[in-house]
């Protein structure tokens, strides 16, 4: 069987709910990349909080973090990194405009530095794999350059009137998602960047065209990645937009989903 490029989301597809590989999952996976067959992970999250699963999976390929913002080759210095921040005058522009809006915390982070607006036991968790340089301010004044991404922490109520505003002002310069539950927090980067951006890019590297690609997702930072593969999977635990377009629907992240697909798709 021809060479295939199996893409993986982590939160709510790779990762069960305690946030670990199943063993046949994790079983599948090296049988594919025995067969010849490349695994990468593409995430919304950075590199030092996705670092311990790309071990686990002994993996050899580039990486998609921050939902396509910075794509990068872990252990390969030769493969040409792709960096692609928000303007810092963009981020200036997009915290003195939310002022005016009720928001718990605001969170940048350039590549694996994190830069918080202030104090915050709240969002700890979501900055603190692989023990970060930590800074606590304004982030107008903090910020020493254009941040790879920008958190914004809100209520429920409070956070699709934000989205309003960010679509109203600043959707010529920026894409804005909503995180996935339990999280009521809006991530924001660079306008046009999103996970597919950095499939292409490894895609191409390798020599893997659309059509041999099986990405996998259950979010809306998924769509378009899932639209881009030939094969686009939605986990079975995915929330409705992303069922909708995929071409298959799996089993969730509870229940092996990656492992059935492949297991069929690649003979494995």
């Amino acid at each position: 069987m021809k060479q295939h490029l199996i893409v993986l989301d982590l939160d709510g597809t790779l990762l069960t709910d305690d946030k670990t590989i199943s063993h046949t999952t994790k079983l599948t996976l090296q049988k594919a990349k025995d067969e010849g067959h490349q695994v990468m992970i593409a995430t919304g999250r950075p590199f030092r909080a996705s670092e311990l699963y790309y071990q686990e999976l002994g993996l050899t390929t580039p990486i998609v973090n921050f939902n396509g913002a910075f794509v990068h080759h872990p252990f390969n210095t030769n493969w040409q990194t792709f960096h692609q921040p928000i303007d810092l005058s963009v981020v200036h522009d997009v915290v003195s405009s939310i002022h005016a809006y009720e928001y718990e915390n605001l969170l940048a982070e350039i590549k694996d530095d994190v830069y918080i607006h202030r104090e915050d036991d709240w969002m700890s968790p979501l900055y603190a794999m692989g023990n970060p340089l930590v800074r606590i301010g304004d982030l107008r004044d903090t910020l020493p350059a254009d941040p790879t991404s920008l958190l914004i922490s809100a209520n429920e109520i409070n956070v699709p009137i934000i989205r309003n505003h960010l679509q109203a002002v600043h959707a010529e310069v920026i894409e804005h998602r909503r995180w996935g539950a339990p999280f009521p927090l809006i991530e924001i980067v660079k306008k046009g960047l999103n996970k597919a951006v950095g499939i292409d890019l490894v895609a191409k590297e390798l020599g893997i065209p659309r059509e041999r690609i099986i990405a996998f997702g259950d979010e809306d930072n998924d769509l378009e990645m899932l639209e881009y593969a030939g094969v686009g999977v939605a986990m079975g635990n995915a929330i409705d937009c992303v069922k909708n377009i995929a071409n298959e629907i799996t089993l969730s992240n509870e229940e092996n989903g990656i492992a059935v697909i492949l297991q069929e798709r690649l003979k494995l």
